[in-house]
């Protein structure tokens, strides 16, 4: 059984979604980063960028246990082992890359940074918080242009379309109207419908917190803090 490390965040639902896709067994293995779990030694010793999500394949290269972090390698290696939504021909292989990379370096910064500004920022800042919808917005129009052509971002689903929902699922927080994207509206909606898209969605399901629910002095110090949190 893969152990999952995890919380209940947009790159926690990318991995918890295709393992439910690819019906692989797995524990998950709770990482509250409002805590400071992440900065765990051993928790580093899997994920030394002390972020969610990681995992560790008792099967993995050479029969022996395998540990990776980063949520865009842990999608390529696992629909790689498994032969399932990441297609071997070279041509289409590489249109899935290159929209996974499209939210890695893309949707998931933006709209990370956007949602800092405008919820968690301790001083509103109108230049960032234009800076960074206006690009999120930019890039949702990109999407919405491919997918008047497509079903899903590289054709046919994948873990394009996985890594870029729980990201694009958020658009209300981030103050989009999602009727100018119809064709991001209706993809969306594909998506979300399917079983295993929602049971991925239960990650940690009890440990969610709302998002008006402010944040401790301590959490904020753990997640925001001008240096490396240092767990005592």
């Amino acid at each position: 059984m893969l152990d999952f490390y995890a919380w209940p965040t947009p790159n926690g639902y990318k991995v918890s979604i295709l393992l439910e896709e690819l019906g692989i067994p797995y524990q998950v293995i709770p990482i509250d980063i409002g805590r400071g779990d992440q900065f765990d030694p051993e928790f580093l010793k899997i994920s030394p960028n002390n972020k969610i999500p990681a995992i560790v394949d008792p099967d993995g290269p050479g029969g022996r246990p395998y540990a990776l972090f980063e949520s865009g390698a842990i999608l390529m290696y696992l629909a790689e082992k498994t032969g399932k939504l990441l297609p071997s021909d070279i041509g289409s292989r590489y249109r899935v890359i290159q929209w996974l990379m499209f939210q890695m370096g893309g949707i998931g910064p933006m709209m990370g940074q956007a949602n800092h500004f405008q919820h968690y920022a301790p001083e509103r800042i109108p230049y960032a918080i234009d800076r960074y919808v206006n690009e999120t917005r930019r890039l949702f129009g990109v999407a919405e242009r491919v997918l008047a052509e497509s079903e899903y971002l590289a054709g046919d689903y994948s873990i394009a379309d996985i890594a870029s929902f729980p990201w694009m699922r958020s658009y209300p927080r981030q103050g989009l109207n999602i009727e100018e994207f119809p064709n991001v509206k209706r993809w969306l909606a594909a998506i979300e419908a399917r079983p295993a898209v929602q049971k991925g969605l239960q990650l940690l399901a009890e440990a969610r917190r709302s998002p008006d629910q402010p944040l401790s002095d301590e959490e904020r110090q753990v997640l925001f803090g001008d240096r490396q949190y240092q767990r005592r």
